[in-house]
């Protein structure tokens, strides 16, 4: 299979090399922009990654990731993130929930005059997945195990995986094990309550790993000595405006559900880092974390949530491309502070929290 590459430069001598752990976010189709940026990040090959969390759309892109890095280093991760989105785009071809024909005439990309979009958003309002669904079949399923080799994932050595999703009975995160990694625990980290029945793993019932941890940081303070941490943000933290529709009342409401474990953790980061710089703790035993995140959301904000179930491959493309143009920029602007110095300010994400306090 051919690598796209974009006519991007080639790879960046090895001796370079920095390492860096990667926290990859769920969002549907969206994740597509997540391939892209790892695309340009392999095809670069100045970063080296020591290990990856995903949750959702994110944990598919990591195992693809994992799997043909195991068989073929950074090509092979390429290639196989490749056939794995083209695959998912191909089994979507048959799917009612499509652009309207007016939306593919004026380039727009979202599902918002799709009848089998708003048909599907309607049934799971009214019913859930175990009336509509009761033989439980999910084309996800077929994708994922079609393109991805869970004993090629288990032996990865080089790159650790850690996939997250939340366990149903207890409310509680669940980080899987990347050693005894299955299917299962990648379509449970990608089981929408709405729309799929929960996965049952050892007899726990799992939804979305996206409540819980969308990814989930705190596994690479213990399992990684890498302090670098390179967030690829896909659902956007602040959206302008009133959400005045019922379907705009809930996207808004998945955004915010689906940000706040990570905004948790990232304000813990911040955190240890004040009380490190006070002197309240030893450096010497608590680590100081370097927080990076490749995002474009005025990209990806006018795009609407309903478009995170388009799979059409033109649009796929369209946010791998974006993805790779990004990680361009980034790579540029910051690939010199990696290991060096933080490129996110925490603190003045959460300026106006500590105002308003004040206040």
């Amino acid at each position: 299979m051919k690598v796209a590459s974009n006519g991007a430069k080639p790879r960046k001598p090895a001796y370079n090399r920095k390492r860096i752990n990667l926290a990859l976010q769920g969002g549907g189709a969206h994740g597509a922009f997540t391939w892209g940026v790892l695309d340009r990040i392999l095809e670069d090959g100045r970063l080296e990654i020591d290990a990856i969390s995903g949750t959702s759309a994110g944990a598919m892109n990591a195992v693809a990731l994992a799997d043909g890095y195991t068989a073929s280093g950074a090509d092979g991760a390429r290639e196989k993130l490749e056939g794995f989105w083209r695959t998912m785009s191909d089994a979507a071809k048959n799917s009612p929930i499509k652009r309207a024909p007016i939306d593919v005439m004026m380039g727009n990309w979202s599902l918002d005059r799709s009848w089998g979009y708003h048909a599907l958003d309607a049934m799971s309002r009214m019913f859930s997945p175990y009336q509509t669904n009761p033989l439980n079949m999910n084309p996800l399923r077929d994708v994922l195990e079609e393109c991805v080799d869970f004993s090629c994932v288990r032996s990865c050595n080089s790159i650790k995986l850690y996939i997250s999703a939340t366990n149903v009975e207890s409310g509680k995160v669940k980080v899987f094990d990347s050693r005894y990694l299955t299917s299962d625990m990648v379509m449970a980290s990608a089981c929408l309550p709405n729309v799929y029945q929960a996965v049952v793993i050892d007899g726990v019932p799992y939804w979305d790993g996206g409540y819980m941890g969308n990814p989930a940081l705190f596994p690479f303070h213990a399992g990684s000595d890498c302090a670098d941490i390179l967030v690829i943000q896909i659902n956007p933290v602040e959206r302008k405006g009133i959400p005045r529709t019922p379907q705009e009342i809930q996207n808004r409401l998945n955004e915010i559900a689906f940000n706040s474990s990570l905004l948790k953790e990232l304000r813990a980061i911040d955190f240890v880092a004040r009380l490190i710089d006070e002197g309240k703790l030893d450096e010497n035993r608590y680590r100081r974390e370097r927080l990076h995140i490749i995002e474009n959301q005025d990209a990806l904000i006018p795009l609407g949530a309903s478009s995170k179930m388009n799979a059409e491959w033109a649009f796929l493309t369209h946010l791998r491309d974006l993805g790779r143009e990004t990680a361009t920029r980034w790579l540029e602007a910051h690939f010199d502070d990696v290991g060096e110095r933080s490129t996110v300010d925490l603190r003045a994400m959460f300026l106006d929290i500590g105002s308003q306090h004040q206040g």
